[in-house]
């Protein structure tokens, strides 16, 4: 009895992210930014509804307008890239404001945490961020 409380227990533990709700008020512009900006794969759209669904690293984006103002997502994302440099100069050149270019913020004996912040097409706040090794 003991296994079976512990295999549905394990079956019902938080495990990883699975999807993320980014909030949207102008749909048609912010689909353009995650689509063609940031280059995040879509992988489907339900435009009746104005959701869409875009790929990063395992872990669904899920865009949308919300219906209400108590689903008004204030998401904060961090993306990881293995250049930060290279990625806060490509997104820049595709009219990316950023808050502050990147820069360390944390030192360990084996790397250094780096970061350049910016909003998306909607105002919500995201980071570029980047393990540097010493």
């Amino acid at each position: 009895m003991q296994d079976a409380s512990k295999s549905a227990a394990s079956a019902a533990a938080l495990s990883s992210i699975g999807q993320i709700h980014i909030s949207a008020s102008d749909f048609e512009r912010a689909k353009a930014f995650y689509k063609d900006v940031l280059e995040l794969p879509m992988l489907f759209e339900v435009a009746e509804q104005k959701m869409a669904f875009f790929e990063c690293g395992g872990v669904r984006l899920y865009l949308g307008v919300p219906t209400s103002p108590e689903y008004r997502a204030n998401s904060f994302l961090y993306y990881s890239v293995g250049d930060i440099d290279a990625a806060y100069e490509r997104l820049k050149a595709k009219g990316v404001d950023f808050l502050h270019p990147p820069s360390a913020i944390h030192k360990t004996a084996k790397s250094e945490l780096w970061m350049a912040g910016f909003k998306d097409s909607e105002g919500n706040l995201a980071q570029l961020m980047c393990e540097k090794p010493l």
